[in-house]
C-alpha cells in the first residue's frame, strides 16, 4: 500500500492546527510518530471524544503512518484526566508492537507541537524547525482517524466540531464540511444571548461576528461568548495599544510564563512589548519572536494590566516577516529547570478567562447532519488554494473531487460533501446545492 498516495488521494490534512497536508508531512523518515490528542484550547471535546469512540481506528491510523515513515515507535500522547480515551487506547493499542499510551498533565499549551515533543522525547524542536529535526512526526488524533478512513477509501468530506459556550444544548456534531456555522448552533438549541463567536478555542480561535462561514477540514470549535462578556476586552487590539505606552511596567511576567520560552527558544513578550511603545516595528532577536506559537498564555494568564503581549508579538513578527527576515534554525539556551512548575492548569486557565460556566460536557452525536447547501472552501490550511475542476452546473456525488492541488504547490484535494448540483465556483469556494443526481 502506497500510504502517502492514499493519504493525498482522500485529501487528508492536519485537523487540529495550522492544516498542514498530510500527504508532505509523511512523505519522510522518522525515529517516532506522536499521535497529539492532547486537545490543547479549552472548552474543545472534539479528540478526546474521537479517541474515545475511535481508539481502534486512530491506531490503526498511527501504524500506517509508521509504515510510511519507517519509525519505530508510536506514541499515543493524551492527558490523564481523559479517562474514557486512556482506557480505550490503552485497549487498543495492547499487543501492538511498538505503539504505547503516554499521558500528559492537565496544562494549557499541552498540545503545542513543541510541548508535545519535548514531553515525550525529552528534545527540544530549534525555532525555524520542525519536529523532524529531532526526528518526530507529529498527528493529530483525528488526522489519523482521516488516515485510517483512507484505507477504506474514503474522502475527509466530514468533520467533528465541538459547538458550545452560551448555546443550550453544547454538543459535538459529525458535520459535512462545507456546512454553515450557523447550522451548528441551531443543532445546539441556539444561543442563550446576544454573541459573537469564536472558530476554534478562547486562546487561539478566530473571532468572527457572522456564523455563515462554513466548517473547514480544520475547525474543531465554534464557541458563542455574549458579546457584554469581558473577554471581548483582551481580544481589543485598540485598546491594547493605547494603554501599552502608559501601563506596560516592564514586570516580565509574560516572558517568565510562556511556554516556548520555558523550552529554550528565548521568546521575550515584554521586549516586544516595549518595542511597540518605543514607536518601533522590529525587534533585536528575530528568533526569539519567531518561535511564538501565539498560545496566547501571556495575555489571557500571565498579564495583570489586561494588555495583550501575543497580538504584539504577531504585529512585530509580520513586520519582519514582510522585510524579508528569517528565523535562524537554533535552540539558544537549555530547558528552564521549573519548566514544570510554569505549566499553567487548563481550569486556572478557563477561571480567568471567566469561562467556567461554559466549562461542561459537549457529548458527541455521531449521526451525520445533512444540509441542502454546502460552500468547500478552495484553501483550508497551510499551502495554496486548489484548483475547481468543475463548473457551475455539474452534478456530482458526495466523494467526487471538486478541487485539485495546483501544479507544482503545496496543497490538498478537495470532494463534494454532499451530492447535488454545482450552483457556485469562485475564487475562494465552490458551493454544492443538494439536488437529485
Amino acid at each position: 500500500m502506497d500510504v502517502r498516495e492514499m493519504v493525498c488521494n482522500a485529501g487528508i490534512l492536519g485537523a487540529g492546527g495550522a492544516g498542514f497536508p498530510t500527504h508532505v508531512k509523511i512523505n519522510c523518515q522518522a525515529e517516532t510518530v506522536i499521535v497529539n490528542g492532547a486537545e490543547c484550547e479549552p472548552l474543545l471535546r472534539v479528540d478526546q471524544q474521537v479517541m474515545e469512540l475511535y481508539a481502534a481506528e486512530v491506531v490503526q491510523g498511527l501504524r500506517l503512518v509508521m509504515e510510511q515513515t519507517g519509525a519505530k515507535e508510536g506514541v499515543i500522547a493524551l492527558k490523564g484526566h481523559y479517562a474514557g480515551a486512556v482506557k480505550a487506547l490503552t485497549a487498543a493499542s495492547e499487543g501492538v508492537e511498538n505503539v504505547r499510551v503516554h499521558l500528559l498533565k492537565e496544562y494549557y499549551p499541552a498540545g503545542d507541537e513543541q510541548q508535545i515533543v519535548y514531553d515525550v522525547t525529552g528534545r527540544v524542536v530549534p525555532t525555524g524547525g520542525l519536529p523532524l529535526d529531532v526526528g518526530a512526526v507529529v498527528s493529530n488524533a483525528s488526522t489519523l482517524l482521516n488516515v485510517a478512513r483512507a484505507a477504506e477509501g474514503k474522502k475527509v468530506v466530514e468533520k467533528y466540531v465541538t459547538v458550545g459556550g452560551a448555546v443550550r444544548t453544547p454538543v459535538t456534531v459529525k458535520v459535512p464540511v462545507g456546512i454553515s456555522c450557523r447550522e451548528l448552533l441551531e443543532a445546539a438549541g441556539g444561543t442563550t444571548a446576544e454573541c459573537r463567536y469564536l472558530i476554534g478555542g478562547p486562546c487561539m480561535g478566530r473571532v468572527v461576528d457572522n456564523p455563515d462561514e462554513p466548517v473547514t477540514k480544520t475547525t474543531g470549535g465554534l464557541l458563542a461568548i455574549p458579546v457584554d462578556h469581558p473577554y471581548w476586552k483582551k481580544r481589543s487590539e485598540r485598546i491594547n495599544l493605547q494603554l501599552i505606552q502608559s501601563v506596560c511596567c516592564q514586570c516580565s511576567m509574560c516572558t517568565q510564563m510562556c511556554p516556548r520560552n520555558a523550552l529554550g527558544l528565548n521568546v521575550q513578550p515584554h521586549k516586544a512589548m516595549r518595542t511597540i511603545a518605543q514607536g518601533l516595528d522590529l525587534l533585536g532577536d528575530a528568533n526569539g519572536v519567531f518561535s511564538c506559537c501565539n498560545c496566547g498564555l501571556c495575555t489571557y494568564y500571565a498579564c495583570n494590566f489586561g494588555l495583550n503581549p501575543s497580538v504584539v508579538m504577531q504585529k512585530v513578527k509580520g513586520a519582519m516577516a514582510a522585510k524579508g527576515i528569517k528565523p535562524r534554525k537554533e535552540v539558544f539556551t537549555t530547558v528552564d529547570s521549573g519548566i514544570d512548575h510554569k505549566k499553567v492548569p487548563v481550569t486556572r486557565l478557563i477561571a480567568r478567562l471567566g469561562l467556567e460556566a461554559y466549562d461542561v460536557p459537549a457529548p458527541m452525536v455521531d449521526k451525520l447532519m445533512t444540509t441542502d447547501q454546502v460552500r468547500i472552501l478552495l484553501r483550508m490550511g497551510v499551502g495554496a488554494p486548489s484548483v475547481p475542476v468543475v463548473a457551475v452546473g455539474d452534478k456530482v456525488r458526495k466523494n467526487t473531487l471538486v478541487a485539485d492541488i495546483a501544479p507544482g504547490k503545496l496543497g490538498v484535494k478537495m470532494h463534494a460533501s454532499i451530492s447535488g448540483t454545482v450552483t457556485a465556483v469562485t475564487d475562494s469556494y465552490i458551493e454544492i446545492r443538494r439536488t437529485a443526481v
